[in-house]
């Protein structure tokens, strides 16, 4: 239309722009519904699991594997505020505590580009790199494209662990294994064979298979054992009303005690597990990672103290009754909690009483520790300034020591 008017108008300045736009605007489309033909996108991490303090290297490269050249091209990938990297800042995002990290480029026929970033990773947690959108348009401005990269990374941050020994904690047996009352336990992970059923065994303990074999009740026979396991039980509440907030400081200090503690069980191959009263990001799952001496234990341990959220499904006592009802006889139950109360030391008292094994270490700095009867207690402080044992009761169900 513009064109027919300058000619009738005989406008040669207009004509020539009426025609330029009529090559240009076709060009332009063209070029722009070309344009993510052979382009190739790559995120690296040269690590994924670290520990807190340590940094992390990430690649992120482009290549356009084609002849049509790219006059501008726009890789954002969403990650958390936690781990934006040191050599650039975030873009903002619509989404609490994310932001996007922006890296540009023009790339010719056949060419790539590559963008080198540090992570330091200060805090720890579950991070997810990506999803990432790469953009481009032609040549003139005139139209832009997006593409969606639906890929994401995880960034696993560990807590930091520190030695027990800047705990304040002894270096050999801290806790042990309480002395039973029964001179001896079976572990029904060791089956040794198989004998005629008594009166007096438990129905769980028959082999039902060989019973019907042999047309004759038969029981399990177990390896006898006097090792037990440890069952660590984090408490992430520091208020005792869920309304008060949570004290991130001392939260986090709880969670890297729980990880120094389950670093040296697993030094010391001992069974251990993990269950606490904060959940999983974006869920109302509770934390829980059942005993085992798995070479693998530690990790999932770490993995889940690096997960967990200060959202806390359950009051550390009612976790405590609830979950020491499916844990072994033998297991010694170890409270980690930055706040004390008197229902969570009623509660253990109760557990005691029963026959249970259990130990707490205190991070409540403003708890005056009491005498427990038959149970052991810690206060803890930040590293550095000791862990000292405060009441230890000299009871023989009580008297802490590695069983040989």
């Amino acid at each position: 239309m513009m064109v027919i008017l300058a000619a009738l108008l005989g406008q040669e300045t207009l004509l020539t722009l009426a025609a330029l736009l009529v090559i240009i605007i076709p060009f332009a489309w063209v070029w722009q519904r070309l344009a993510f033909l052979g382009i190739l996108y790559r995120r690296e991490l040269d690590e994924t699991r670290v520990f807190e303090g340590e940094t992390v290297k990430l690649t992120l490269r482009v290549s356009n594997r084609k002849w049509l050249p790219l006059a501008w091209l726009r890789v954002s990938d969403r990650m958390s505020l936690a781990i934006a990297p040191t050599e650039k800042s975030l873009s903002p995002s619509h989404i609490p505590l994310t932001g996007f990290l922006e890296s540009r480029a023009s790339l010719l026929w056949n060419e790539r580009a590559r963008w080198d970033y540090t992570i330091p990773c200060h805090r720890r947690g579950y991070y997810t790199i990506g999803p990432a959108q790469i953009s481009t348009g032609d040549l003139f401005g005139l139209f832009e494209r997006t593409l969606d990269f639906p890929r994401t990374d995880r960034l696993i941050v560990y807590p930091r662990i520190d030695p027990i020994e800047e705990w304040g904690l002894p270096p050999k047996e801290p806790f042990g294994d309480a002395r039973a009352r029964l001179p001896v336990f079976f572990d029904p992970t060791r089956i040794r064979g198989l004998r005629d059923y008594h009166p007096e065994d438990a129905p769980k303990h028959i082999h039902w298979r060989a019973t019907a074999r042999h047309n004759a009740l038969k029981v399990k026979q177990y390896e006898p054992t006097i090792n037990f396991n440890w069952v660590f039980f984090l408490n992430l509440a520091t208020y005792e009303q869920a309304w008060q907030g949570v004290d991130s400081e001392r939260a986090e200090r709880a969670i890297r005690l729980t990880a120094s503690l389950a670093n040296f069980a697993a030094k010391q191959k001992y069974a251990f597990g993990l269950v606490a009263n904060g959940t999983f990001p974006d869920s109302d799952q509770r934390l829980r990672v059942l005993p085992g001496r798995d070479p693998a234990q530690l990790r999932n341990v770490l993995e889940a103290l690096a997960a967990v959220s200060y959202y806390i499904a359950l009051p550390i006592e009612n976790l405590l009754r609830r979950e020491s009802a499916a844990l072994p006889w033998g297991s010694t139950l170890i409270v980690v909690t930055p706040l004390v109360t008197e229902t969570l030391l009623a509660e253990m008292l109760r557990l005691h009483d029963v026959g249970r094994r259990i130990a707490l270490v205190s991070l409540d700095e403003k708890w005056e520790p009491q005498l427990l009867p038959g149970i052991l207690v810690y206060r803890a402080y930040e590293p550095g300034k000791g862990l000292e044992q405060v009441l230890a009761p000299d009871y023989d169900d009580n008297v802490f020591h590695r069983a040989s």
